[in-house]
């Protein structure tokens, strides 16, 4: 087997594994919030958020090709920024989410008093 072919079925192979893992991880929480199997709505947001973290990983890892022994340690830089953005971006989109309601719908009272206007 040549170099070229070796090199080339172990990234089919990466890619086959990044793809597998991404279905997986995106099955799991998918489940958990179909069929209700937990009860305990901070739980499934937790799965789904840790799934949905990991699959950001794999998905620098096994499609970018991103690791931390590569380029002299630069790639390990485009990790960690990669990190920091994935923390960004989850505590931003839970935040978003978890104030949407509070915020966006009115009060019982304004409710009320709009029917009861003459």
């Amino acid at each position: 087997m040549s170099a070229d072919t070796h090199d080339s079925a172990k990234a089919y192979r990466d890619y086959l594994m990044g793809f597998i893992f991404s279905v997986i991880l995106t099955v799991i929480p998918f489940y958990f919030v179909m069929t209700g199997a937990i009860s305990d709505t901070n739980t499934v947001i937790a799965i789904v958020v840790v799934m949905g973290a990991i699959q950001v990983l794999v998905h620098v890892y096994y499609f970018l090709h991103v690791t931390v022994s590569a380029e002299d340690g630069w790639q390990a830089m485009s990790l960690l920024f990669s990190a920091i953005l994935l923390v960004i971006i989850l505590a931003g989109s839970i935040w978003v989410i978890s104030h949407l309601h509070e915020n966006m719908m009115p009060a019982h009272e304004q409710i009320e008093r709009v029917r009861n206007l003459p």
